[in-house]
């Protein structure tokens, strides 16, 4: 005999719970960020080869929900693959700036990440952080590109926890 609670079985609750999910607006939106990332077309050097290797047919970045973009003003994510130099910075932080918000950087390679190989040169910038904040780092010289699918595929978990929680994760 099933038990009655608020006129309600609780075989009928069992279906109801199962069928019916809670959420919140935050929530929706992360979910919606999270699985439509746009990546600017910005490559300054050998890891630009990895991230186009990503959006060819093997590893295909497109099936993730992930599409390059040629254009900053239609994009949320800038993936800066590379070697950046004193005098690209300024560019970079231009194109950036022109980025919608919310925005969001993942810094491929160790050029990016720290300066690689170059880091005493006095052209090169000792990592991309220096000029806008990042989101994800993906180490390696060259990353492979599932690397840089692991890296998209974190920045995404860190879009959804940001949305559920309401805190920025550092």
């Amino acid at each position: 005999m099933d038990l009655k609670v608020d006129g309600i079985t609780e075989l009928e609750l069992q279906e109801l719970k199962r069928n019916v999910f809670f959420t919140t607006l935050e929530q929706v939106k992360g979910w919606a960020r999270s699985s439509s990332i746009y990546p600017v077309t910005f490559g300054l050097a050998c890891c630009a080869i990895e991230m186009m290797g990503v959006g060819a047919a093997h590893y295909d970045l497109d099936r993730f929900g992930s599409f390059f973009r040629p254009s900053p003003r239609q994009s949320d994510c800038m993936i800066v693959s590379g070697t950046v130099t004193k005098k690209m910075a300024p560019i970079l932080r231009r194109l950036y700036d022109q980025m919608p918000e919310p925005k969001w950087v993942i810094a491929m390679g160790s050029c990016a990440t720290a300066g690689g190989p170059y880091v005493k040169s006095y052209s090169v910038v000792k990592g991309v952080d220096q000029i806008v904040p990042v989101d994800v780092y993906i180490p390696g010289c060259p990353p492979n590109p599932a690397a840089l699918i692991y890296g998209v595929n974190k920045l995404k978990e860190k879009i959804k926890y940001e949305a559920k929680t309401g805190k920025k994760v550092i």
